[in-house]
């Protein structure tokens, strides 16, 4: 039986979309890692540099708690997005293997949540997990229609041939 041979930019994008994957899940435990003291400074930063922006566009100031949610739901977002595009780099039926990232994502959320129980000063949240897994479902959506999008155009630019 003889095996194809595949596309040296698939390898490419498979190497970079894993390697962006990992990543995105190293920076994710990484957030956890810290003490309670050095990620609230970190929120405290994010704080005074968001808060002057919304007050220019009229929006009322954002608190600690609710910038520490919004970077759970966005750090997940972008998990989901990457899982997502790495899954559709391996198979080109992404969507019959869609609980792949979901279930990965589900994963990574409760290990992040275990993770900040043994950090000093810092506790473990269902609600984290809700939202960490939203954003999975969130990247997850951008990036399929991202690809549903992409899919058309080829479509379109090979009718015009």
């Amino acid at each position: 039986m003889a095996q194809e041979k595949i596309n040296p930019w698939v390898i490419a994008l498979r190497i970079l979309f894993t390697l962006a994957l990992i990543w995105a899940v190293v920076f994710i435990f990484s957030n956890s890692m810290e003490v309670a003291q050095v990620s609230t400074a970190h929120s405290d930063e994010v704080l005074a540099m968001v808060n002057p922006v919304l007050a220019r566009v009229n929006l009322g100031p954002l608190t600690s708690h609710q910038v520490r949610k919004l970077a759970h739901f966005a750090e997940y977002t972008l998990l989901g997005f990457l899982a997502m595009l790495c899954l559709r780099v391996y198979t080109r039926r992404f969507v019959r293997h869609i609980s792949w990232p979901l279930l990965f994502g589900l994963l990574v959320a409760n290990t992040d949540e275990t993770i900040q129980l043994l950090m000093a000063g810092r506790s473990s949240q269902l609600t984290d997990v809700w939202i960490d897994f939203s954003g999975v479902c969130a990247g997850l959506f951008v990036s399929l229609c991202l690809l549903l999008f992409l899919r058309m155009c080829g479509i379109l630019l090979r009718s015009d041939r």
